[in-house]
């Protein structure tokens, strides 16, 4: 396999679930990664254990910029060296998850018509993704109503891939908030930034700092490492006992066991996550991502009463004091945890490789 995706967690975790899975079922198995030169992928990915060649790409900008001006030249580049690419390693099948990366290299694949998996996890279907779909052989969705942006007969409804540690109710709640240092009786606010953080978030918290002082509530809170340093200055001389301030939570399922509501971006993955582990959520759409897709996928949960949004603008108000609400309101938490499981797809991972895997006897046929 060739698996393309990169830039934020949001693409790669579901990435190296898929090539973790097939690994397992197929041991011997070649899996080759492209990536995007200087992304967190090509970290992430060797410490998975995996292959990666990065690519000379990134993203373009809303203003006028010299990577801006760069990019028709980047996109050839990359393109060549794709063609390359497959054309060497020879996979049978190439899978993108979406990324700077996996542009080129899924048109790539295109023009050398290789077997291809398109994975989209948004409710709204990213450009690329769009542009490409006619080439791809299976696109595989989290959310219905696909059709709009996809050929309906390509179209596998799978869910996303997510961390296969993602176990609800393997941590007891008391366990997973001694792990963090926390107290194993108190209320405890779990705040998700997302892989690279997210400064509303980060904000919000500290301008409601003292309001969840106030009213005992316990906080993990993930700020991404873009901002650790910043918020320790900050917080330097306030009282941070019932606070752990981290940059990066790798032992997820403990912290989701450890949280009694959520608060975190409107990434697909995270979305995914989260109804796995079936906690009631706030979630704050980033207003800087292509097309608003964040908006759209928060509100396939809100319009399901699966979660409660609050918009970025207004995050910095009203964000904590909505989160200490909804802790305090049992009921409400009942109602969010129960609509949010039925958005669940454990299976995800499995479904999607089980569509490789028939588009490999088919194609070996």
């Amino acid at each position: 396999l060739i698996i393309s995706g990169g830039g934020t967690g949001g693409h790669i975790f579901p990435a190296l679930a898929i090539a973790q899975e097939f690994r397992r079922r197929h041991e011997s198995s070649e899996i080759l990664f492209v990536g995007a030169q200087g992304k967190m992928e090509m970290t992430r990915v060797p410490e998975a254990g995996f292959k990666i060649v990065g690519l000379w790409i990134s993203g373009l900008q809303r203003r006028i910029t010299i990577s801006n001006l760069l990019f028709p030249v980047k996109l050839l580049v990359s393109y060549i060296r794709a063609l390359s690419l497959i054309r060497n390693f020879k996979p049978q099948v190439i899978i993108g998850t979406g990324g700077y990366a996996s542009g080129p290299v899924m048109m790539a694949a295109g023009t050398m018509h290789k077997p291809m998996v398109i994975q989209e996890q948004n409710s709204f279907a990213g450009l690329t993704n769009r542009k490409l779909a006619s080439n791809a052989n299976v696109i595989c969705v989290a959310y219905p109503k696909m059709e709009k942006y996809f050929p309906a007969e390509k179209i596998v409804l799978t869910g996303n891939p997510v961390r296969a540690s993602i176990i609800p109710g393997s941590v007891d709640s008391a366990v997973a908030r001694s792990q963090f240092g926390l107290n194993p009786a108190k209320k405890t606010l779990l705040v998700l930034g997302g892989s690279l953080g997210a400064r509303t978030l980060n904000e919000s918290v500290l301008s409601g700092f003292d309001l969840l002082q106030k009213s005992n509530i316990q906080v993990i809170w993930q700020c991404g490492r873009n901002y650790l340093d910043g918020l320790k200055l900050k917080l330097q001389g306030a009282n941070l006992s019932g606070v752990l301030l981290v940059d990066f939570i790798s032992d997820m399922n403990s912290a989701y066991a450890a949280a009694d509501v959520v608060i975190s971006r409107a990434g697909a993955l995270a979305i995914s996550e989260i109804s796995i582990a079936g906690k009631p959520v706030i979630l704050v759409p980033s207003p800087v991502v292509a097309e608003d897709h964040q908006t759209k996928n928060a509100m396939t949960l809100v319009l399901e009463d699966a979660a409660l949004m609050v918009e970025d603008k207004l995050a910095g108000r009203m964000l904590i004091q909505q989160a200490i609400d909804l802790i305090q309101d049992e009921a409400r938490c009942e109602i969010l945890r129960q609509q949010i499981r039925k958005m669940a797809r454990p299976s995800a991972t499995q479904d999607i490789v089980n569509e490789i895997e028939k588009i490999i006897q088919s194609v070996s046929k």
